[in-house]
């Protein structure tokens, strides 16, 4: 009953601090005017657009709001009381700001390109980039197979774009300006009428506003995020502009060229229509963001705008109370039983969803950086490992990675000793509670050896994967040819964090889709994972974890 009592707290505290602020004659039909005036919100030009879309979307909600955007080009001064809306980077900081959603940068090319297939195939890393901005690079400089063409680099002249860049490539912002840096629309016709040019802007500059492509005849450079010389699977982001905003939202895109779309002010915004709006904007509005080329806010993005846009509580002064109920007293009461239900629909959600505990407990963030993985081993893409001891034999097991995601396991089957096995095959099952996952081997032989202690103490797999967790001893067939294909430390962490990146696409499409209750325990920050991610999910969702993630892994 925790998260119950946790709402009905705050839910009270907010009631009572409401019921100390004395009667308030302005009903909610009333918000989005001042003395009868239109409220103004302030917009730089790239985000008109949006800025209208989001006002449009807002009236329809709210019918008497009266809310009009007037397009700035100086921000030098911010005058109190106004609002500002921006993608740029502000040259002074203002006292007062909140993220309301994010902004890409995106490295364009002529889509009649004659290396077009290549690019596609290969795609573009950092330091390519790198290459491109700091020096007078051709096309056979950066790809294989490549003619000797000139590649002529253009950048929009936004403050921001330069900045990112800069964070992507490691170069100076003076380096970056020394290219050509043109207008947006300057950009766009540059690389239109060449072949064999790249351009840096904002992804908003090149969309098709009718449909979901880009503008004619330009491509998105694809950027091999991993750096291994092929755009694989889970980065093939770039075909069309939701395909991209989603991607960038779940962590396929460089983080570098990731940018903020700001609400700023002189001071917090004191008119309630300007408030009222601001809200919706972090809330409902974020639904306008991937149709016109941005990113959604996170759930802690959400909440820490909230709190931005709260003022601070004051204590009430002491007031002589009046006979009768108080009307905050009928509001508690009326919520109370509202949120009582609730949890009523939430409680047999999870006994549908055969999830036994009452509440799902929020557990720590699993991240590249929390999962163990000493030198000295080898790492299989089955999310194993291997060690080969001083008398030749081999010893397995599962990896701290997989371990995080199951949670405390309940059960191992295991072959017997003397079975040959090969690479690539199902060794062992790991069980939690019933759900079960599949293990391939990552090495052929013959097993020598298991490891007796987990059949009545499989939570060894999950204390000490890498030593007394060890699954199979081994007699290793192929041992040489087949670490060909593994990975040691620090490739190994490079592979680990694409796999974090696959699994963040995996349960966005998968176990969200199976229970709404499942929305609390994954993905619950635009990409932030929790430790024991699958734990509470069901056998539905391991299910499709075996055949969409670890089939597909080996």
């Amino acid at each position: 009953m925790k998260t119950l009592l946790s709402s009905l707290f705050m839910l009270s505290f907010f009631l009572f601090t409401v019921s100390g602020r004395g009667n308030d004659n302005q009903t909610r039909e009333q918000v989005g005017s001042e003395n009868g005036h239109v409220v103004q919100i302030y917009s730089t030009p790239d985000m008109v657009e949006l800025t209208n879309h989001w006002i449009s979307g807002f009236e329809k909600s709210n019918p008497n709001a009266k809310i009009d955007v007037t397009e700035i080009t100086n921000k030098s001064q911010i005058s109190e009381g106004q609002v500002y809306l921006t993608t740029e980077v502000l040259k002074t900081e203002p006292s007062w700001k909140m993220v309301i959603g994010h902004d890409i940068v995106v490295p364009i090319f002529n889509a009649k390109n004659p290396l077009i297939e290549k690019l596609n195939e290969q795609g573009l890393t950092s330091k390519d980039f790198t290459r491109i901005l700091s020096e007078s690079a051709n096309w056979s400089t950066i790809i294989n197979e490549g003619n000797t063409a000139l590649i002529r680099a253009y950048i929009s002249d936004n403050e921001q774009v330069i900045s990112k860049l800069a964070d992507f490539t490691g170069l100076t912002s003076e380096i970056i300006k020394t290219k050509n840096i043109v207008s947006a629309s300057e950009l766009v016709s540059a690389i239109q009428n060449d072949v064999y040019a790249v351009g840096f802007c904002k992804l908003t500059d090149v969309l098709n506003s009718e449909e979901n492509s880009y503008a004619g005849q330009i491509a998105i450079l694809p950027i091999d995020k991993n750096e291994n010389g092929q755009i694989d699977g889970f980065e093939n982001i770039f075909n069309n502009p939701k395909e991209l905003t989603r991607g960038a939202w779940i962590g396929k895109y460089p983080k570098e060229l990731c940018g903020d779309i700001f609400a700023f002010a002189a001071g917090q915004p004191k008119n309630e229509a300007v408030q009222e709006f601001l809200t919706w904007v972090i809330n409902d509005g974020q639904e306008s963001l991937g149709t016109l080329g941005f990113s959604n806010l996170s759930s802690k993005e959400r909440t820490a705008g909230m709190l931005a846009l709260s003022e601070p509580v004051i204590a009430p002064e002491p007031v002589i109370s009046t006979p009768g109920f108080p009307a905050w007293g009928i509001l508690f009461l009326a919520a109370l039983a509202v949120l009582l239900v609730v949890a009523f629909v939430r409680f047999k959600r999870k006994q549908k969803a055969g999830i036994v505990s009452e509440d799902i407990e929020i557990t720590p963030a699993l991240n590249v950086n929390t999962v163990a993985a000493p030198a000295g081993l080898y790492y299989d893409k089955s999310h194993t490992w291997a060690f080969m001891e001083k008398d030749g034999q081999v010893k397995i097991g599962i990896n701290d990675f997989l371990q995080h995601l199951t949670g405390q396991l309940t059960q191992v089957k295991m072959k017997a000793a003397g079975e040959k096995v090969r690479k690539g095959e199902k060794i062992f099952t790991i069980i939690r509670e019933g759900k079960q996952l599949e293990i391939y081997s990552p090495v052929s032989g013959y097993i020598k050896q298991y490891n007796e202690d987990l059949l009545t103490s499989p939570e060894k797999l999950n204390l000490s994967p890498y030593s007394d967790g060890w699954v199979y001893q081994i007699e290793p067939a192929n041992w040489l040819r087949e670490t060909r294909f593994m990975y040691m430390a620090d490739k190994f962490r490079d592979w680990l964090d694409e796999e974090f990146t696959r699994l963040k696409d995996f349960l966005a499409t998968s176990a969200n889709s199976n229970a709404l209750v499942y929305n609390h325990i994954v993905l619950q920050d635009g990409g932030e994972l929790t430790d024991n991610v699958l734990a509470d999910l069901g056998p539905e969702v391991w299910e499709d974890f075996q055949t969409n993630f670890l089939d597909t892994s080996k």
